[in-house]
């Protein structure tokens, strides 16, 4: 007998014995049970699903809402009657949701106890490389010039000239690839975080305060450092564990969701 090619797919394979374990060790087991393979989201369906919605959310929902909420519908019916399908018949909607979750449980047992090597880490950084660039932010090293004044006004003044000429301080004019608390220490928080959001120009810009009072400010140049790995090791590891229990589930549901045809009433 000639089997459909989802059949011989790993993580069917996986969905099933790990659905075949839930009944083993619950109920004892019991044969499958065949069901249709035709899906129908007929008016009345669609009814249902819209009256869901509202109830829910307390408004109707718009086309996109409506089709996102039959997608869900969908899914839940496929992992359902594969549910079903593997001998797990009760009908109670709280066990139908529970079966549900099972069957996406069994997708992703495997990732969640994984230990991923530091090979896999340092790819999944690279990959994911945006996600992780606030981590280098403490320690850019920022080199700008900062002409002061004690009123807003003066600095609003100064601002249109080529060469800011600032007011006498004990404050450098010029600092050379400090990192930001160095910069805080020295000029306070309020100037590091103004400072933080600036980027680099040829021009002076601002004006910020400080706790001494005004500045404009010529930032030269900032430094941030890539991600330090060794620190974000295991922010890594757990962020790469739900990205694969997140790709093995919906790797299974497609497999699964393939079997099925589908009819939607449009």
């Amino acid at each position: 007998m000639n089997l459909p090619g989802w059949t011989r797919e790993p993580l069917v394979h996986f969905v099933a014995l790990g659905a075949i374990l839930f009944v083993a060790l619950t109920w004892g087991g019991s044969p499958p049970d065949p069901s249709s393979r035709v899906i129908k989201v007929g008016a009345s369906e669609k009814e249902k699903i819209a009256e869901s919605f509202a109830l829910t959310m307390g408004r109707s929902p718009t086309d996109a809402e409506l089709d996102q909420a039959i997608d869900a519908f969908v899914r839940e019916e496929v992992l359902y009657r594969e549910a079903l399908r593997l001998g797990l018949d009760e009908g109670d909607a709280i066990v139908r949701r529970r079966l549900v979750s099972k069957m996406d449980l069994s997708a992703s047992l495997a990732a969640e106890t994984a230990e991923p090597s530091d090979a896999v880490l340092r790819a999944f950084l690279e990959d994911n490389a945006e996600r992780y660039s606030g981590q280098g932010a403490e320690r850019a090293r920022v080199s700008f010039d900062q002409a002061f004044f004690a009123r807003e006004a003066g600095a609003r003044a100064a601002l249109g000239s080529a060469e800011a000429s600032g007011e006498a301080t004990s404050l450098p004019a010029s600092i050379e690839a400090a990192n930001m608390r160095e910069v805080g220490a020295q000029f306070g928080f309020q100037f590091s975080q103004a400072l933080a959001a600036l980027e680099p120009a040829e021009d002076w810009q601002g004006p910020i305060q400080s706790s001494f009072g005004w500045h404009l400010v010529r930032l030269r140049d900032r430094n941030v450092p890539p991600p330090d790995f060794e620190s974000l090791r295991g922010v890594l590891a757990n962020d790469w564990r739900s990205d694969q229990i997140r790709q093995r589930k919906e790797r299974a549901y497609d497999t699964l969701r393939s079997a099925y045809r589908i009819d939607i009433d449009r």
